[in-house]
């Protein structure tokens, strides 16, 4: 019922930027928190950014003063800016948002099928 799409992953060099996109279509009523998760290999899914429907932001402590969320609800989008990139950035990243679909009072969280982002030289 909800498709989420990811793009602009891809190969960066060490101080690089790169922007994610994800956005959400089908039967949506409305969305709820938007986030960008990321997993490197061997290591558990960790928080990169999230952002509320009134704008409030978090970050992970690894990200924060680098990386940059915002959101178009008129699209059901979120983006992560991401600058001053370093090779530990390098991952997998998933989008993730809570959306409640029309005719169904409860929040569902939908995840994106990933976007690889590679950082090295």
């Amino acid at each position: 019922q909800v498709t989420m799409v990811e793009s602009g992953g891809g190969l960066v060099q060490p101080g690089g930027s790169l922007r994610l996109s994800c956005a959400a279509s089908g039967s949506i009523f409305s969305i709820n928190d938007m986030g960008w998760y990321r997993q490197a290999p061997g290591k558990e899914r960790e928080l990169v950014a999230i952002i509320g429907s009134g704008g409030s932001v978090n970050y992970g402590d690894s990200v924060k003063g680098r990386f940059s969320i915002s959101r178009d609800n008129a699209k059901n989008a979120v983006y992560l800016q991401m600058n001053s990139l370093k090779p530990e950035d390098t991952a997998v990243y998933y989008c993730k948002m809570g959306v409640q679909i029309t005719h169904w009072p409860h929040v569902t969280d939908y995840w994106g099928k990933g976007t690889l982002v590679t950082v090295s030289s």
